[in-house]
């Protein structure tokens, strides 16, 4: 068996790798050698098959499974000989092809791009901050008002009184496009309320001052990026019934309340509140420490990146993107999608902290547990009530959504480690600077 270089430029490598006919031949006896105990013919006992008839009747198959298992061997080897790590799963081609006849020797052509050496860097010059907020009675009486807010019923109005914003308005409507109702577009006694923008646009303020009673007409037009597409930019017309006015009255705050929400009395919830609270700071601390270790590390270590990493991530967040832009057509029936500049600079981001990531965690022999995945999966899980059952079992036949799951964990303990290593500053903040920091993360 033989390797031969044939491309070295930059991270791109090409090798011919040839397997002898020879040496192929002695691979296919070595199978036919090992399988002939376990054989049973017609004729003859089990373990005796003749080898020439073990050949006419296993031979072809096994020389397939024999250029395989040699070509692999060879690759392997290679890889462990040259240390070199394919970015992307190595194309693989036969010369020849169909065209290959038993008796002459294999050569295939091996193409891939390898991963780059990864530079040092000294993670105690890196400098972060760890930012901590703590949950004082102001941020929880407002929590405790918003969960009144959610928790509010509605009473019916004076007679003749005009329904505001903020109001619920009981209607029945019916609505049509060119004169022809559409699937959906009729309701009895729904219950809307005003500001809540539930509704296509412009339908809400039309019922502002209105009073039970009212009957009246809406006219609206369904936005260009409405789901359905026949319907998406169409002027609509809804004949409504206003039969009832309501006014909100807010959730008392005290026991009765807290019951709801799972708590035993009005302190508890506001224990439940403050926890919660405290969680959700760190979180948001967590991003902003994060961010900054990110951006240090994005701006010191510096190297070659694989074109073919970059190029399909480029691709990835075009596409993200523009799904994100266009929610109506998550389908695949749109044009290329073309890659901007801008799209190639956040993927190249992405790539060079990634394999700066991958080759830390690498080095410290950071690992995801069995346990630490049982709790990501269960997490998942939960997104799918009444079907939790299915979820695991899809996990577990899936290698992708299992990389899916581990990827953040692995990310974590790797900024976990690199952080132990840096100078951190703990620094007390107030709730608004906090959010004035996560709001800076999104800008960028």
């Amino acid at each position: 068996m033989q390797v031969t270089e044939t491309l070295k430029d930059g991270l791109k490598r090409g090798y011919t790798i040839t397997v002898t006919a020879a040496e192929l031949e002695a691979k296919v006896q070595e199978k036919l050698l090992e399988a002939q105990p376990e054989v049973e013919i017609k004729g003859f006992r089990k373990g005796k098959v003749p080898m020439a008839i073990l050949r006419k009747q296993f031979g072809q198959r096994l020389m397939g499974d024999a250029m395989q298992d040699a070509i692999d061997g060879a690759m392997k080897s290679h890889f462990e000989t040259t240390g070199d790590r394919p970015a992307l799963q190595p194309d693989v081609k036969m010369d020849g092809g169909d065209t290959w006849k038993e008796g002459q020797d294999v050569v295939v052509k091996m193409t891939y791009e390898a991963l780059p050496p990864i530079p040092e860097f000294d993670a105690s010059a890196i400098k972060l901050d760890r930012l901590a907020v703590k949950s004082d009675d102001a941020s929880v009486d407002e929590a405790l008002k918003n969960l009144a807010a959610s928790s509010q019923t509605f009473e019916d109005k004076k007679k003749g009184a005009k329904a505001k914003d903020g109001d619920q308005v009981v209607i029945d409507f019916k609505g049509s496009v060119d004169g022809v109702a559409f699937d959906g577009g009729a309701g009895e006694d729904y219950p809307l309320v005003l500001g809540s923008n539930s509704f296509i646009p412009g339908f809400e303020a039309q019922l502002i001052g209105t009073a039970a009673g009212d009957e009246l007409t809406v006219n609206v037009t369904f936005p260009e990026a409405y789901g359905a597409a026949n319907l998406a930019g169409k002027a609509a017309v809804f004949a409504c019934t206003v039969k009832s006015v309501k006014k909100p009255v807010p959730a008392v705050i005290d026991d009765e309340l807290a019951k709801k929400f799972g708590a035993e009395d009005l302190a508890g919830l506001k224990g439940q509140i403050a926890t919660r609270l405290e969680d959700e700071y760190k979180g948001a601390a967590r991003a902003v420490l994060k961010r900054s270790l990110l951006d240090q590390l994005d701006a010191q270590v510096k190297f070659d990146l694989p074109a073919s990493l970059v190029d399909a991530e480029a691709g990835q967040i075009a596409h993200q993107l523009w799904h994100e832009d266009n929610p109506q057509d998550q389908g695949h029936n749109h044009a290329a999608i073309e890659t901007t500049d801008e799209h190639r600079k956040l993927a190249e981001r992405r790539v060079r902290l990634g394999l700066v990531l991958a080759e830390v965690g690498r080095k410290a022999e950071v690992s995801v547990s069995d346990a630490e995945m049982t709790q990501a999966v269960l997490a998942a899980a939960r997104q799918y009530p009444g079907q939790e059952r299915q979820y695991f079992e899809f996990v577990q036949k899936n290698q992708q959504v299992q990389q899916q799951l581990r990827a953040p964990i692995f990310e974590d303990k790797v900024v976990d480690h690199i952080v132990a290593a840096a100078k951190v500053t703990d620094k007390e903040v107030s709730k608004d600077e906090l959010q004035k920091f996560v709001e800076a993360l999104d800008e960028m």
